[in-house]
């Protein structure tokens, strides 16, 4: 195995540095400010012996709201990028992203039926990744069923918009259905995406998925390598490609259900994300694989910055990342329209 390139290695080291430095900044943001200086003499404290000499107040705010908050947009901003770099080289297909190959909105009904039953955060995300996993299944198999065991990028973009339709209009007949004074506002604020409510409890809750299906993705890179050059040449290398390519598609699908079970909708994290990555650092899983993730979570807590701090209001987080990522994304079809056709 090729060991990595030091200029990537340290591509790598700066991205993870970036999105570090990111999160810490962010801590100081919002319509209380902490002082940088307030936020050391604070997370010293907590880190050593040193005494606390900042008001009791930003302490509060600093561990309660923002911490849990700007840590869960670091994961699930990189969870998702991770899904959708998985999703895109196991397929071949750069148009697709958890969202359209109907995760998300197999995930998004799952939690919503949740909430119509009143059901607690763990069983919303066990709920979320069930129906995620069974969205994903139905596509890829619908896929396999019309193409022979193949899977063109046609037919498994369509069938991926199909089997999203379906749920989607699903979650409608829930939203009809739903009580229009409690249920139904819970779920159509947690569709629009958002992370105000998050809690320390709600990130423990949140590391438990992401860890099971990052750790596998991160170790199988190699391989997804191999999968990228299609089922008989894998298989000419000793790839068992039936065992190896439903464990890829459980690990990113579980990234997708728990990410959307905590935080809504949030749409172009998992498409435009991945090809930003590999402007950046090549094709090469290896390196694409924690790549996506570092500018993922970057990406994901710049915005919610920008969410919580430039207007009077909060804004969803799904609608600020569209409004980003939807121009973006058509920067990179232009700038890569010759290798798309």
């Amino acid at each position: 195995m090729k060991q990595l390139l030091p200029a990537h290695r340290l591509t790598l080291l700066l991205m993870a540095a970036g999105a570090l430095l990111i999160g810490l900044f962010s801590l100081s943001l919002g319509r209380y400010p902490i002082p940088l200086k307030e936020l050391f003499v604070i997370l010293g404290h907590k880190l050593t012996l040193l005494p606390n000499i900042a008001p009791v107040q930003a302490e509060i705010v600093l561990f309660q709201v923002r911490f849990p908050r700007i840590a869960a947009a670091l994961l699930i901003g990189g969870a998702l990028s991770l899904a959708g770099t998985t999703y895109q080289g196991l397929f071949k297909n750069p148009m697709i992203s958890p969202d359209i190959l109907g995760a998300a909105a197999g995930a998004g009904f799952g939690a919503a039926l949740a909430i119509l039953f009143s059901w607690n955060m763990a069983g919303i995300q066990v709920s979320a990744f069930t129906f995620g996993l069974l969205a994903v299944m139905i596509t890829y198999f619908i896929s396999a069923a019309i193409n022979k065991g193949t899977h063109t990028i046609l037919i498994l973009v369509l069938t991926g918009v199909l089997v999203s339709t379906l749920f989607t209009s699903l979650i409608s007949i829930i939203k009809f259905t739903a009580d229009p004074f409690n249920k139904l506002p819970a779920i159509t604020f947690w569709l629009m995406g958002g992370l105000a409510n998050i809690s320390m409890h709600d990130l423990r809750l949140l590391s438990i998925p992401l860890i099971l299906g990052a750790v596998p993705l991160l170790l199988l890179r190699w391989k997804l390598n191999v999968l990228c050059f299609g089922e008989e040449e894998a298989r000419a290398l000793g790839l068992n490609v039936k065992r190896i390519r439903p464990l890829i598609i459980l690990c990113a699908t579980l990234l997708t259900a728990a990410s959307v079970a905590v935080s809504g909708m949030i749409g172009f994290v998992g498409l435009v994300i991945p090809h930003m990555a590999r402007l950046l650092i090549g094709p090469n899983h290896r390196t694409l694989l924690p790549a996506s993730f570092f500018l993922g979570g970057a990406f994901l807590v710049i915005v919610d910055d920008a969410a919580r701090c430039i207007f009077p209001v909060e804004i969803p987080l799904g609608i600020l990342t569209s409004l980003v990522g939807a121009p973006f994304f058509l920067f990179l079809l232009m700038k890569g329209r010759k290798s798309w056709l």
